[in-house]
Order: C-alpha cells, then sequence, then structure tokens
C-alpha cells in the first residue's frame, strides 16, 4: 500500500484550510464551539463554561501506548493533552486537566513544533485530546505545521458534546474521529455532566463523523489511517445505557463500528460522593456490555 496522505494537506494546496481556519476563529468572538454556546467573546479575554480562555492551554505532549492499538501501532500515539474541557463530568480520571486548569499556555507556532517533535519521534498520528474549546487554534497550528513538513493523521479524541456545525467545519481536516459515548439517559447525562441534552445531540454528531470518514482503515501494520473509533464506557449499574446506545450504532452507523469497550472505571473527582459511581464496576457488569455489543452484532475494538 502506497503511503497515506492526510486530507488536510489537499485543503491546505486548495486555500480551503485557511478558508476554514478564519471560519472557526470568527465563532469564538461569540462562543458556541460546544452545545453550551456560552457566546462570550474569548477573543477578549472572556471565559464560559470550559473555562478556556483565548489562547491554548497545553498540559503536555508525548507518545502514548495506552490508546488504542490501531492508534499506538508500534510508535505510539502522538498524544497532546488539553487543558479544560466542555463536559467537565464529575467522575472525571483527567480532572486535574479537565476541572483544575493543569497546563501551560503555548502559542500556535509552539503547537504546531509539538506536532513536527512527535512526528519525528516516529508517532502515527497526531492525537488531540478534549480539542473542542480550542479548535480554532489547532486549525491555526496546523497550518504552520503542514509548512513544517507534517503529514501523518490527526485524530480528534473527544467527549462526543459537539456542535454539528464545527464539526462539519471540520471534514477532511481530521481524518480520525474518536469520541466518547457517555450515556443514552439524559437523566444521567444532565446529573453527571450538565448536559441534559448529550444523547440527543450525539447521535447527530455521531452520523456526521461517520458520514466523513466512514468505519475505520487500517493500512497493512493494523495502524489506523482513517475512520471512526468509538468509546464507551461501563459505569456502575450500568448506567451508561448500552443497549440503546449499540442499538443506534448498528442501525445508523455500521456493524463495522470499532467501539471500544472499556473496563477501567474507578470513582474519580466528586465519584466519591455519589451513592451509584462510587465504586469500580464488576466483571459481571463489563461482560453484560460486550454481551450486549456481540448481540447487536457488533465485533470490532473489544
Amino acid at each position: 500500500m502506497n503511503e497515506y496522505l492526510p486530507s488536510y494537506l489537499d485543503l491546505f494546496k486548495k486555500g480551503i484550510l485557511q478558508q476554514r481556519s478564519g471560519a472557526l476563529d470568527a465563532i469564538m468572538e461569540r462562543c458556541e464551539l460546544c452545545p453550551r454556546k456560552c457566546r462570550i467573546n474569548r477573543k477578549n479575554g472572556e471565559t464560559g463554561y470550559c473555562q478556556a480562555g483565548y489562547e491554548l492551554k497545553v498540559s503536555s505532549a508525548f507518545p502514548h501506548y495506552g490508546e488504542e492499538a490501531p492508534l499506538v501501532g508500534y510508535n505510539g500515539s502522538g498524544t497532546i493533552f488539553l487543558t479544560h474541557c466542555t463536559l467537565r463530568c464529575s467522575f472525571c480520571q483527567n480532572y486535574e486537566i479537565s476541572h483544575l486548569d493543569e497546563g501551560n499556555i503555548v502559542s500556535t507556532n509552539t503547537l504546531a513544533q509539538m506536532m513536527i517533535s512527535l512526528q519525528k519521534r516516529g508517532c502515527h498520528n497526531i492525537n488531540f485530546v478534549t480539542p473542542t474549546h480550542y479548535v480554532p487554534r489547532i486549525v491555526d497550528a496546523l497550518q504552520i505545521a503542514i509548512k513544517d513538513g507534517l503529514k501523518i493523521p490527526l485524530v480528534y479524541n473527544c467527549g462526543g458534546y459537539e456542535s454539528l456545525q464545527v464539526i462539519r467545519c471540520l471534514e477532511d481536516i481530521f481524518d480520525l474521529y474518536m469520541p466518547d459515548v457517555k450515556f443514552a439517559d439524559d437523566v444521567h447525562a444532565l446529573k453527571y455532566m450538565n448536559a441534559g441534552d448529550y444523547f440527543k445531540n450525539l447521535k447527530l454528531i455521531l452520523k456526521e463523523m461517520h458520514r466523513q470518514v466512514g468505519i475505520l482503515k487500517t493500512d497493512e501494520s493494523d495502524v489506523a489511517y482513517r475512520g471512526i473509533i468509538i468509546r464507551h464506557l461501563v459505569m456502575p449499574d450500568s448506567i451508561q445505557g448500552s443497549e440503546e446506545i449499540f442499538k443506534f450504532i448498528t442501525e445508523e452507523l455500521s456493524r463495522d463500528t470499532y467501539v471500544n469497550i472499556m473496563n477501567q472505571y474507578h470513582p474519580c473527582y466528586e465519584a466519591a460522593n455519589d451513592n451509584i459511581i462510587n465504586r469500580r464496576i464488576s466483571g459481571s457488569e463489563y461482560h453484560d456490555a460486550v454481551a450486549i455489543a456481540q448481540k447487536h452484532g457488533l465485533h470490532r475494538g473489544f
């Protein structure tokens, strides 16, 4: 197989990437980058629900070997953890970054050099963790990185609470989407993420992501270069609603969708104060979720 060239390179050559960058940057003047639509002017220093300012804030950047196997390959996924989050889940396992502001302000030039450095270290992709609230600055940095030789796929590693307008604007900028699919139940989504419209919105987002990139595609070394990976965290008492989620994936996306059913839940941040999620999951809770996926014909990723 010939070397896969990310779709953003063609957008850049045609001048489309530059146009998209301007459109995304304008959104920050009345921020609607996520469904919360705070409509504050981040360019003037205002902050909304996510608490992110206009400038990029990065917690860490390194080759990650703990991500999904198709992203890790042999040399790791070039992971960049961005500070803050639009969901701010009460049980967040990265709460120091998403809630407590851990990270450093960096310029778009510096972010571009982080991407180039990770590529030089052999990483198979650049994996942006919680990019939603920084999308305009990421696309700005991408243009700089392209000029410096960036040519590996970008991963949009998000919580799933996205703006349809923004995701449409990202078509052919990101070749890999990796959304979380957290809750099918509005009550739990409201209680633990303050996002009662989460699943209704997420279904639209998943369909758009799937339309853009399709099912996960890998090269002869089983390294991903395009497609969607869905993460689904099993929660105590199975409050995540796997039945409805997997039914939607098979009926509206594809039975060939790569789904990582995750068993690593443990109580973090404010979860210790909740009488439902203040414990680890049991083996049977995890196996029940896998059985539901298999019942619906899912077969990749778990």
